[in-house]
């Protein structure tokens, strides 16, 4: 199986032994960030630092000034790192040491871009504002995005990209000192948290017959008793069942509603950030997204309907992890499609033993991944990893090499 593993710039820049390390392992492919979200990363083997602070959404190159230039929602600029084109730096070293290179750009998920326009944010139906959350059925939103998906994309060397949080973002983000765990949200309370109201939104929602008002008031009852301390409902053991319990808390007219107006934004912009990376990149320039097959999943892998998704992308990277009932959940909808024939499937593995990943397993895991349809693996994260998790990767690549 081709197997790629995610970096970033930082894990390369500055340290000559990291993309010879790679090569060693077994490592052909890197997704390496080209624009990515604010974090705070660790660096477990870089001669000059060990943990790298990203203060805030940012592209990982010089933007090109004339591409942006009188725009109001323009990319913000890394500043964290003294080499002007961190990005460029670190793909050519990967190339030197004879690994392809693709980008990995993140798109709706931007805290600095919520800042610095309010008005961008998805917001709850309490009004509580996600400045981490793009709401993408604004047009200015959706125009900033496919303008960043192009730029982003195709950088020089480049020979594809992967598109992650191409679709909607909503309530689960990771913040500093978080405190949003003293009440247990099941994945259908996650997605009730997740729905927009802002105007945008709730002129989608009229425009299909349904009142923004009705709807806001049915999403706080249906959480009114997880917030009075009512114990949750099971959790849903699949996806189908989890868009179950959100049809059961707002009832089923509504829901459908909802998917529909989030469908009609979430396709149109994957559609349009594909169509913006063809045509600006060289034929043959593979473009995947990082998708999840349940339509109302939000986040890094947003909700994507597997029936037509290979008809205008060339294929998906899809979570996976070590339980194999989940990874069938996932992958199978996808390998089902009717349009999967010559597509690319990628099982998404996290090979970080801290970050709950289990490279002692991965031989195992991906091969049962590639029964279900899988062509592809996809490692998080190299640049992350313990020299303990990746002897164990290099270990799993050159067993599934052998077979």
């Amino acid at each position: 199986m081709r197997a790629a593993a995610f970096l970033y710039p930082w894990d390369v820049a500055g340290d000559p032994g990291a993309a010879p390390r790679l090569a060693d392992l077994g490592i052909r492919q890197v997704t390496l960030a080209a624009a990515y979200h604010s974090t705070r990363a660790l660096t477990p083997r870089h001669p000059h630092h060990r943990v790298v602070t990203a203060r805030h959404s940012a592209v990982l190159y010089p933007p090109d000034p004339k591409r942006w230039a009188g725009r109001a929602l323009r990319p913000a600029v890394q500043d964290w790192m003294p080499d002007p084109d961190p990005y460029g730096s670190a793909a050519a070293a990967l190339a030197d040491a004879g690994i392809e290179v693709h980008s990995w750009v993140v798109l709706a998920h931007n805290s600095r871009l919520g800042e610095d326009h309010p008005d961008t944010s998805v917001r709850n139906a309490y009004g509580d504002r996600y400045p981490w959350a793009p709401c993408i059925a604004r047009p200015e939103v959706r125009d900033h995005l496919v303008t960043l998906a192009a730029e982003a994309a195709v950088r020089p060397g480049a020979h594809g990209t992967e598109l992650e949080s191409c679709g909607w973002y909503g309530m689960a983000h990771l913040h500093a000192h978080d405190k949003v765990a003293g009440v247990e949200l099941t994945g259908a309370a996650q997605y009730l948290m997740s729905l927009c109201f802002c105007t945008e939104c709730r002129r989608g929602y009229a425009g299909l017959g349904l009142d923004a008002e009705e709807l806001g008031g049915a999403v706080r009852r249906a959480l009114e008793p997880l917030w009075a301390g009512a114990a949750p409902p099971a959790a849903a053991a699949d996806r189908a069942g989890e868009w179950a319990a959100v049809e059961a808390l707002l009832g089923v007219g509504r829901a459908a509603v909802v998917r529909a107006w989030r469908a009609r934004a979430a396709g149109g912009l994957r559609r349009a950030a594909v169509a913006a990376v063809r045509e600006a990149a060289a034929p043959g320039f593979r473009v995947l997204l990082h998708a999840d097959p349940a339509a109302h999943r939000c986040g890094a892998n947003a909700g994507t309907d597997p029936a037509g998704v290979f008809g205008y992308a060339d294929g998906v990277v899809v979570p996976c992890g070590p339980d194999a009932a989940q990874r069938a959940d996932a992958l199978g909808p996808f390998a089902a499609a009717p349009d999967a024939a010559g597509a690319t499937l990628a099982a998404n593995f996290t090979v970080v033993s801290g970050m709950g990943g289990s490279p002692a397993t991965l031989a195992a895991d991906a091969a049962h991944a590639a029964a279900l349809g899988a062509g592809e693996l996809r490692l998080y994260h190299a640049g992350l990893a313990s020299d303990r998790d990746l002897a164990a990767v290099g270990a799993a690549l050159e067993t599934l090499s052998a077979r």
